[in-house]
């Protein structure tokens, strides 16, 4: 459904850090930075970036957006939150854990990242 995710930050250098652990826990390689200044994280189904706001205005998060990252266990989640929380993420929402809902059991991990944004590792619980 999805070609690309970016997110805005006012430190690439710092953001880059904490996605290269967050997203190293899930197992990716770490960003790639192009001459515009921009990380990019390529896999086989899509491409999450992030950039400084071509407005020159400070990057701000979005009230009510989150970015999701599939994780392939809650170990694997829980890996995800130490690396963020390790490298400028803030913990947010409820601790890592299951949540009941109409879509079924999800094991959820939640973050904040240097710039704000909301991130989350999902892992389904097949039942």
């Amino acid at each position: 459904m999805f070609s690309h995710i970016m997110v805005g930050a006012n430190d690439v250098a710092e953001s880059k850090r904490f996605y290269d652990a967050i997203l190293g826990a899930l197992g990716y390689e770490p960003g790639v930075m192009d001459d515009r200044g921009r990380c990019f994280y390529f896999t086989a189904t899509g491409v999450f970036a992030i950039t400084s706001p071509i407005n020159g205005e400070a990057a701000c998060h979005g009230n009510g957006s989150t970015v999701g990252f599939a994780a392939s266990s809650p170990e694997q989640a829980d890996a995800w939150h130490a690396a963020g929380v390790a490298n400028g993420g803030t913990s947010c929402e409820d601790a890592p854990g299951v949540r009941e809902g109409g879509l079924g059991q999800m094991y959820l991990a939640y973050l904040r990242d240097p710039s704000g944004n909301k991130v989350c590792a999902l892992h389904r619980i097949e039942g």
